[in-house]
């Protein structure tokens, strides 16, 4: 693996690299998702008609906020998992390594929801607009994760695509499953499933249908595919990021069945 790129006199973190190029990415579908709502949103009052109308950016701002709070989140959430570690060393809270995938959601989530109230957009109309986005984002993070051999990877394994990190950050000679492939492939086979529940939604949809779906997929795969990761278990046999997915799973179940009942509730008013 490629920990690192030695460019001259410069020392690049691949896992930087590529966290920065998925955020890159994740601001141009967010950007093209805004635009294809935009004139729904103007209809709706939620926004106001830029004075140049060729000059659209809110995608990059959005993913340049929620991408930095994710990012603390998840440091925080990494070390705070071993609050023992974190005492004996408090230099691990700046440290290039270890980040985890709730504390990256929760961080982005608070962000997203104060970003929402800026752009006068519904918080599940505004959490619906940015799942793709998200999706895509992580899945191509993912790679910085295989290219620096972080710990990431999985247990070992005899498949014919097991994979050896010898010069990883957290080395390993034995062959074992490149799970960051694994997360790379599914995250985005989720945005594009997510994109198309979007296309749909500009119908009139209610609000919230992609975020939920955003929750219970990615939900689901992370539960999944840490039965393969490397993570120690803690709650009833569970890593920290199962017990995290589920309640994602939850979260997006309950938020589903809210958004069936309120229809029906309205219908009744009518």
């Amino acid at each position: 693996m490629i920990p690192f790129l030695h460019i001259g006199p410069l020392t690049i973190p691949t896992f930087g690299l590529m966290v920065a190029t998925g955020l890159l990415v994740a601001a141009y579908v967010l950007q093209a998702d805004f635009d294809r709502r935009r004139e729904g949103f103007l209809k709706q009052g939620y926004l106001k008609e830029s004075k140049e109308p060729n000059h659209h950016d809110e995608g990059f701002l959005i993913i340049g906020i929620a991408g930095i709070s994710g990012l603390v989140g998840a440091r925080l959430y990494h070390v705070l998992e071993s609050p023992r570690e974190l005492m004996a060393d408090p230099a691990l809270l700046i440290s290039r390594f270890g980040f985890a995938w709730f504390g990256g959601f929760l961080g982005g989530f608070i962000a997203l929801v104060f970003l929402a109230k800026h752009y006068h957009i519904p918080v599940l109309e505004f959490m619906d607009l940015c799942s793709p986005a998200a999706a895509v984002g992580y899945a191509i993070g993912r790679i910085g994760c295989l290219l620096s051999g972080d710990g990431d990877y999985g247990v070992p394994t005899k498949l014919p695509w097991g994979m050896s990190f010898p010069n990883g950050v957290v080395p390993t000679t034995e062959r074992v499953h490149p799970t960051p492939i694994y997360e790379f492939l599914i995250w985005m086979l989720i945005a594009v499933v997510l994109w198309r529940m979007g296309k749909k939604a500009l119908g009139g949809e209610a609000p919230g249908k992609v975020f939920c779906a955003y929750l219970i997929l990615t939900g689901v795969a992370r539960f999944l595919i840490e039965f393969i990761r490397i993570n120690p278990k803690s709650f009833f046999g569970m890593s920290n990021a199962q017990a995290a997915s589920l309640v994602s799973m939850l979260a997006g179940i309950v938020l589903a069945w809210g958004g069936k009942s309120s229809p029906q509730k309205a219908d009744t008013t009518t």
